[in-house]
């Protein structure tokens, strides 16, 4: 077998609008990938799907920001 050098290359997530809430209570959250616990503070997101999952505050800060309701919006799809 031949040593192969891989590049990876570099991406950036697409820009899409989430819904989410942040929870102040400890919940169970039927995902994709089965049940998670949420925690008091994490944010619970509704994917492109309608999927829900939990999201660390500190993750969530870094990922996502506010964005006005009537914000204008390219859909993803």
């Amino acid at each position: 077998m031949k040593n192969i050098k891989i590049t990876p290359k570099k991406f950036r997530k697409k820009a899409i609008v989430i819904e989410a809430y942040q929870t102040d209570k400890e919940m169970i959250i039927e995902t994709l990938e089965g049940p998670l616990k949420a925690s008091p503070g994490d944010w619970i997101i509704k994917g492109i799907r309608g999927e829900q999952y939990p999201c660390k505050p500190d993750v969530f800060e870094k990922t996502y920001e506010e964005i006005d309701d009537d914000a204008e919006v390219t859909p993803f799809i």
